[in-house]
C-alpha cells in the first residue's frame, strides 16, 4: 500500500500567504458587494458588451444579466473564465463572491437584527427582496409598510422588534406629514365674522 505525501516548500507557502494577503488588501473595499455589480462597473468602464462575455464564460446571456444585477450568484467556473477574459488575477471574482456570501450569511444569522420572519408575510414587501432589507436602518419604511398593509400579528411583531416608542414616533411623524400635506393642498379657510 502506498500513501501519497505532499511536501511543501516552506518559502512557497509563505509567498502564497503573502499573495492572499495582498489580494485581500486590494479588495477590502469591495467586501460584501455582489461580484456582479463590480463586474458591471468593469464592463462599463471598458465599454464591453455583456453578451460576448457571457458566451465566453459558457453562461446564458439572461443568467449573466441576473448576475450583473446581483440577483444570482456567480458560479466558480464562470468566475475563472471571466477573470481570464478580462485579464484579472485568477480567483478575483471568486474571492469577491466568497466575501459577498460571508456578508450575506452574517446578515442572515445576526441575532436580534431582524424581526421574526415567520410572523411576516413576504408579500408584504413585494417590491423588494425581503432578505436584503436592512431592518435597523430602514425602520421608518418597514414600520409604515406594516402599519399600512399588515395584519394584527405582523403589527405586534413590528412593535415587539422596534418597540412601541419608535413605532409611535414614526407613525406620529407620518400623521403630521399627512396633515401638513392636506392643509397645504387645501388651506383652512377661517370663517371671520366681524
Amino acid at each position: 500500500m502506498t500513501t501519497n505525501t505532499v511536501t511543501i516548500n516552506p518559502t512557497a507557502s509563505v509567498s502564497i500567504f503573502a499573495y492572499i494577503c495582498s489580494m485581500e488588501k486590494r479588495f477590502e473595499k469591495y467586501r460584501g458587494i455582489h461580484p456582479g455589480i463590480i463586474l458591471a462597473r468593469e464592463l462599463k468602464k471598458r465599454d464591453l458588451a455583456q453578451r460576448p462575455i457571457a458566451l465566453s464564460a459558457d453562461l446564458a446571456p439572461q443568467s449573466f444579466n441576473q448576475i450583473i444585477k446581483g440577483k444570482r450568484n456567480l458560479p466558480l467556473p464562470a468566475a475563472l473564465k471571466i477573470d481570464r477574459e478580462l485579464g484579472l488575477e485568477e480567483g478575483t471574482l471568486a474571492l469577491l463572491q466568497t466575501y459577498y456570501d460571508i456578508e450575506k450569511e452574517k446578515r442572515k444569522t445576526a441575532t436580534g437584527n431582524h424581526p421574526d420572519m415567520q410572523l411576516l408575510r413576504k408579500s408584504l414587501f413585494w417590491d423588494t427582496n425581503i432578505d436584503n432589507i436592512d431592518w435597523p436602518a430602514q425602520y421608518r419604511a418597514v414600520i409604515l409598510r406594516v402599519f399600512e398593509r399588515g395584519n394584527l400579528s405582523e403589527k405586534k411583531e413590528i412593535l415587539r422588534f422596534y418597540g412601541s416608542a419608535k413605532a409611535r414616533e414614526v407613525l406620529k411623524d407620518k400623521a403630521a406629514v399627512t396633515v401638513d400635506n392636506a392643509t397645504a393642498a387645501h388651506p383652512i379657510k377661517w370663517n371671520r365674522t366681524a
